[in-house]
């Protein structure tokens, strides 16, 4: 692979741009797949007093939500969605939102952004926290699919015993939703 020669952003040439553009994009949607399973891969490192780990609670919630007859972005969004736990867990939702956004739409992005909260419904009365702080965003037109998410695919996949698909089986999805067209904005 050639390399540019402007050593400044402000030096180079359209082509230089537009050739250097190419390749970042052709190597993310390469290697990030693999990024992102070694990220899932991570959260099986730490044992809380969960019954189960967050690997395997990721697990459960796309296998879950697969069996439930979801779309491929949504499944996966469902196997991400506390994928922001191994660095940022005050603010996972956040951070798995920002990860997926530029290959997903508004609906599940809004959806894996707020999940916490809503999740919140299920045990916050338990550590002192609003149970009903979700209500907030009551009349968005993305609540109710954020209830319906944690309802049903992540609120109940703690069950170690729950027969979820292994990571490879979702592979492919990951690779076709990081495979699309992304940075279409002009970011970084």
């Amino acid at each position: 692979m050639r390399k540019v020669t402007f050593t400044r952003l402000d030096e180079g040439t359209t082509e230089e741009h537009r050739y250097a553009r190419s390749v970042s994009v052709d190597t993310w949607r390469h290697i990030l797949p693999d990024r992102i399973m070694a990220q899932l891969r991570m959260l099986s490192e730490v044992e809380l007093a969960w019954p189960v780990n967050d690997y395997d609670h990721s697990l459960q919630t796309a296998t879950r939500c697969l069996r439930d007859g979801q779309d491929e972005e949504t499944v996966v969004c469902a196997l991400m969605h506390d994928i922001g736990e191994a660095v940022g867990p005050a603010n996972h939702g956040e951070i798995a939102a920002a990860v997926l956004r530029p290959y997903i739409s508004a609906a599940n992005h809004w959806m894996i952004q707020h999940h916490p909260v809503f999740q919140g419904y299920y045990f916050w009365h338990h550590t002192g926290r609003d149970r009903n702080a979700r209500e907030q965003f009551r009349g968005h037109p993305h609540f109710e699919r954020t209830v319906r998410f944690c309802e049903r695919w992540d609120m109940p996949s703690f069950d170690p015993k729950y027969d979820s698909y292994p990571l490879e089986f979702f592979e492919p999805m990951i690779r076709r939703i990081f495979g699309r067209e992304a940075f279409a904005g002009g970011e970084g």
